[in-house]
């Protein structure tokens, strides 16, 4: 297993090892030692590997990832999985600001808490936060689902297109457009396959709450036309 302390190995040569995978190589286990708060830790990786990183990251760790499993043993600074395509980021701590910003596809899980705009701009990442998130998430969600066991805070969904939010504790208050929406037996599945996905224990899908677009911010009213 190739292991990089990065308190002597520069980034650019972890980042560069993973950008150079070949098809069928015997490496899919890296290890990070020592990553004391660098940024762009293991990103844009595009092959199945699984990476651990044995401490805390700055801005954008795992970001672009494509297939990878990576798991922060520690907190995360801002943009952590941003833009992630598919795979699993695994944060074991707390998150930064945007966490899962532009994520298309793919599984974040936070174990701690979140930050401001958590899932911003989301277009097909699912996203569970064990703990709380901060003001602003899901900010123009345009697919994918964010899942929060803890509470929520100000503008949730704020002008929200089509994602799917559930929140198990409080919101402290909705953003336009984003409206609180009946929870269908196919929601409650989901969820629960979520829950299970992430390993939260503590929570059970009839707990949460749905909230979701009420489709009328991005359709043109004749009888706000004075508005526009």
């Amino acid at each position: 297993m190739p292991v990089f302390d990065l308190s002597h190995t520069p980034l650019r040569e972890l980042n560069s090892a993973l950008h150079t995978l070949g098809a069928g190589s015997n490496d899919t286990l890296f290890e990070v030692v020592n990553p004391r708060g660098h940024h762009a830790v293991a990103v844009g990786i595009d092959a199945p590997v699984t990476i651990e990183v044995k401490g805390s990251v700055g801005y954008y760790c795992a970001g672009m990832n494509d297939g990878g499993t990576i798991t922060i043993q520690g907190s995360a600074g801002p943009g952590v999985a941003e833009n992630m395509m598919s795979g699993t980021v695994v944060i074991e701590g707390d998150a930064s600001q945007y966490a899962g910003a532009t994520g298309r596809g793919g599984l974040l899980v936070i174990k701690g808490n979140a930050a401001s705009r958590c899932g911003i701009s989301m277009k097909g990442i699912d996203i569970v936060v064990h703990g709380s998130i901060g003001h602003m998430s899901a900010f123009m969600g345009q697919s994918g689902h964010l899942v929060v066991c803890g509470d929520a805070g100000e503008a949730l969904g704020d002008s929200i297109y089509e994602a799917k939010l559930f929140v198990r504790g409080s919101v402290k208050s909705l953003g336009a457009d984003c409206i609180e929406k009946k929870m269908r037996p196919e929601h409650l599945e989901k969820l629960a396959e979520l829950l299970a996905k992430a390993g939260v224990t503590h929570a059970k899908p009839e707990e949460f709450k749905r909230y979701g677009s009420a489709r009328k911010l991005y359709n043109f009213n004749i009888d706000n036309a004075d508005a526009y």
